[in-house]
């Protein structure tokens, strides 16, 4: 951790596309809640198909055209693959890990079959229904993904509850877990990790003991919480943030270059206002 009395965050985003006004309120979120010296930047580029160089060129030139300072070196997960794959290997170990060959279609025809009634919807999708679960990690295949069994994570815990701080106590039992959440991906294919596992080791790594970030992650934050108790790492405080949209009321996406920080200040749009753009 990063010390009694400090706060140390992090903004970490993908370069997979140029930021736009909700990473600029995010960062700077994120900058304004921590101690001096102690904001931190990340380099989230597991989707090497996503990710290019210029596009995390185009990150730190707008960060520092925003005023913002960020500690170095400069974390990024690409170069931490090996760290992913030791903590899978862990995980496996525990046996709380299986492999899956089921696509999006497969997970989408099982649950809409009548007796499953309408599919849903959790944090990391289509909630799994756990057609390859009990399959074990030595029958793991090119092409699969491999998933985390929940049901076996939490008897492995011995513990019904998981709870986190983001301004007051949440807390979510196993059953609503299992329902409303279920056998997440640990191992993307072609990537040898997923979202969740690359940040809860990172942010362990960097000593971050305040995540920021959007209101849309919060559901994935118990997907955390679990992975931590899991690999005996501990559970930071969150920040979940409002997100900034457009004028129809949508979040607002990497796609959308009209709306970039590079657009903008192309357009002669100072620092100064951009943070009154986002409210601050």
């Amino acid at each position: 951790m990063a010390g009694r009395g400090v706060t140390r965050t992090r903004f970490a985003p993908s370069p997979t596309g140029l930021l736009h006004l909700g990473h600029a309120f995010s960062a700077f979120v994120a900058a304004e809640k921590s101690s001096s010296g102690q904001f931190l930047l990340r380099i989230e580029d597991i989707d090497r198909d996503r990710c290019k160089p210029e596009f995390e060129d185009a990150i730190f030139e707008d960060l520092a055209w925003l005023g913002l300072q960020w500690r170095q070196p400069v974390m990024r997960q690409s170069e931490r693959l090996e760290i992913y794959r030791d903590a899978l290997s862990y995980l496996s170990d525990l046996g709380v890990t299986y492999p899956c060959s089921c696509t999006r279609g497969d997970i989408k025809g099982a649950l809409s079959a009548p007796q499953e009634g309408v599919p849903i919807h959790g944090p990391d999708g289509l909630i799994y229904p756990g057609t390859c679960r009990g399959r074990p990690m030595r029958d793991l295949r090119d092409g699969d993904v491999i998933r985390l069994d929940t049901g076996r994570a939490f008897d492995l815990l011995r513990d019904n509850m998981l709870s986190f701080r983001d301004g007051r106590v949440h807390v979510l039992s196993r059953d609503a877990f299992l329902r409303g959440i279920g056998d997440v991906i640990l191992a993307r294919r072609g990537m040898g990790t997923s979202y969740h596992l690359s940040v809860v080791l990172d942010d362990a790594a960097q000593g971050i003991d305040l995540v920021t970030r959007g209101l849309d992650l919060f559901d994935s934050t118990w997907i955390h919480v679990l992975l931590q108790r899991l690999l005996d790492l501990e559970t930071p405080e969150y920040h979940h943030h409002r997100l900034i949209r457009d004028a129809d009321g949508k979040r607002l996406a990497k796609r959308d270059d009209a709306r970039s920080l590079r657009a903008l200040r192309d357009d002669g749009v100072s620092p100064a206002e951009i943070r009154a753009m986002v409210g601050m």
